[in-house]
């Protein structure tokens, strides 16, 4: 099993990641450029976290996990416009800006 596996923060970005097609599902066609930018971004954080754990550097492991945490900074945004434009209610709302501060939070802690 490769490590990344272990991160609590890779397992919470792939839980999200799973969560991602349920919000998008009730979205209008017009809104394919939200869809394809918010299933980039959550995909770039779990990719970025199993990346930054396989490098020994411990810079190159540093600047992986900034990818991720700026990757889940725009999805964060990303549901921020989704929700000024009505597509997704509260509860989903708060599971997603939830999980991206969390998995920020633990990135910031495994630099």
């Amino acid at each position: 099993m490769f490590n990344h596996r272990k991160l609590r923060c890779y397992q919470m970005s792939l839980e999200t990641a799973q969560r991602v097609p349920r919000l998008i599902a009730r979205w209008p066609r017009g809104m394919y450029y939200l869809v394809d930018q918010l299933r980039r971004a959550v995909a770039s954080i779990t990719l970025n976290i199993a990346e930054g754990n396989g490098r020994t550097s411990p810079k190159d492991r540093a600047r992986f996990f900034g990818f991720a945490r700026a990757s889940a900074a725009e999805a964060s945004s990303i549901i921020d416009i989704a929700s000024a434009l009505n597509l997704a209610d509260k509860v989903d709302v708060e599971f997603f800006e939830d999980r991206f501060l969390q998995i920020v939070k633990i990135l910031y802690k495994l630099k």
